[in-house]
């Protein structure tokens, strides 16, 4: 059971003592939980909720907030398209063998106060320490069955190869792992194009009805758009596309989308609704656009979230990673299907993306948040969030990020990215920013993780005084 609502009673919990322990003097598991005597162990993570306020708790009952770092690995970031780590050449020369960087690496994130090793990291560190630490990883579903078919931006549900693929590929990276107490969940994908974002202007709606001929996944649009029209004219007055008939649209080469929309967010939905009332044909482009990636991500997250769970039964499904905000439709399906919702956010606050995500109802976790600080010898030229002047002002950013986000009742986590700088250089991408909690030479940022420690102690102090919303 992923999901244990306690009876009144036992809710009414002991909020006070939390916060006037002040993190540092509670009892913790050898998780790094709170021993909570109203909780109780089952072997495995899950989700509990209080008094409207969302927890995990780990293996042996504590009450847990995933406080996690991504890309924990000796051989982080290559530059370019070559061989050279220069991280894994800095840390070979330091410590004489990965064995030993493992062991070095887990320490030091437990001093920290860190209890995960998240995305992308070499998994064997979690266990290579002093102190147990959980695991975060991606099984890659939707990912793999989108480089699988190669023609697609998003992955084609509607395919009935879809649910054999994802199935077998969640067996394959989930198996070995169902009797493992330190998984904290497995993430399904990370950063898919749900709507318009940062990468294009496209609508999943367009996106699929542009897909080869007779693909299952056009064939479900055009169905959709059939059932809700009826007449083609009827159509066509809101689409403006150079077909006369519904089997024509099946077959011409590029749909244009009639009107372009912004990416999802509490200010630019307020200017879509506005320009909606203005223009009935943009009301009704924007209905069909919504009700389209609904139904694609219930059926997306419904089909992943049972392949992960048949393949390892006993963990937590955490979410997708959502790039950017999505769609109400989205965040309404993710919330149906999974146990935890998982999102990356690069703004200094965090409040209302999580409170977007908060309104499915269910726990949510920030798997990607960072600051850059432009006094590290870095570009800072390519890459996600924001920057800032120095390395003080990179850990106040930190302070305040994660005490916002530990105050919504919802919030279960949080995961900085990431453990060591990019090279100056770039990496595959070109990324070149002061991401690290470490220089690529593996010297430590002393006032960031001085920040991190101390607030990662008063983690489920902050989270156990946050107030849960009024419905």
């Amino acid at each position: 059971m992923r999901y244990v609502k306690q009876p009144r009673q036992d809710r009414a919990m002991d909020r006070s003592s939390l916060v006037c322990c002040r993190g540092l003097h509670l009892r913790r598991t050898k998780w790094g939980g709170v021993v909570d005597d109203g909780l109780s162990g089952s072997g495995f993570f899950r989700v509990a909720e209080r008094d409207g306020v969302f927890w995990l708790v780990d293996p042996d009952g504590g009450r847990f907030l995933s406080k996690g770092v991504n890309t924990v690995r000796f051989d982080q970031d290559r530059i370019g398209q070559t061989d050279r780590a220069p991280y894994a050449e800095n840390c070979l020369a330091k410590y004489g063998s990965l064995h030993t960087w493992r062991a070095a690496a887990a320490d030091r994130l437990a001093s920290w106060n860190f209890n995960t090793v998240a995305c992308w990291s070499d998994e064997l560190v979690a266990g290579a320490g002093s102190h147990l630490l959980a695991n975060a990883p991606t099984s890659e579903l939707g990912a793999s069955f989108r480089l699988h078919r190669r023609d697609q931006t998003f992955p084609d549900v509607f395919d009935a190869e879809f649910s054999s693929h994802i199935r077998a590929a969640a067996n394959t990276r989930c198996a070995d792992r169902r009797n493992d107490p330190g998984l904290l969940g497995t993430f399904i994908d990370n950063e898919l194009y749900w709507s318009p974002d940062w990468r294009g202007t496209d609508e999943l709606l367009t996106l699929f009805l542009n897909l080869p001929p007779r693909r299952p996944g056009r064939v479900a649009a055009i169905a959709m758009l059939e059932a809700h029209y009826r007449e083609f004219a009827q159509f066509n007055a809101v689409w403006h596309t150079p077909a006369r008939s519904w089997e024509e649209l099946a077959r011409i080469e590029h749909v244009v989308a009639p009107f372009i929309r912004m990416r999802p967010s509490a200010v630019n939905d307020a200017l879509e609704t506005r320009a909606n009332l203005a223009d009935p044909a943009r009301e009704a482009f924007s209905a069909d656009c919504d009700a389209f990636v609904a139904v694609v991500a219930d059926k997306y997250f419904e089909l992943c979230s049972a392949a992960i769970r048949a393949a390892a039964p006993n963990h937590l499904v955490i979410g997708s990673r959502f790039g950017y905000q999505p769609l109400r439709g989205v965040i309404a399906a993710a919330g149906r299907h999974l146990d935890v919702i998982s999102f990356n956010c690069y703004d200094f606050d965090p409040g209302p993306v999580i409170d977007a995500y908060s309104a499915a109802g269910k726990p949510c976790l920030i798997s990607e948040f960072s600051f850059r600080g432009d006094d590290a010898g870095l570009p800072n030229s390519s890459g996600g969030g924001p920057r800032v002047a120095t390395q003080i002002e990179r850990a106040r950013a930190f302070e305040r990020y994660v005490t916002a986000a530990l105050s919504k009742p919802n919030v279960v986590g949080y995961h900085w990215f990431e453990h060591a700088d990019q090279p100056v250089e770039g990496r595959f991408d070109g990324e070149d920013s002061n991401f690290g909690t470490v220089t690529i030479k593996d010297e430590v940022y002393a006032e960031l993780t001085t920040t991190m420690t101390k607030v990662n102690a008063a983690a489920e102090r902050i989270h156990a005084a946050a107030v849960p919303a009024v419905i």
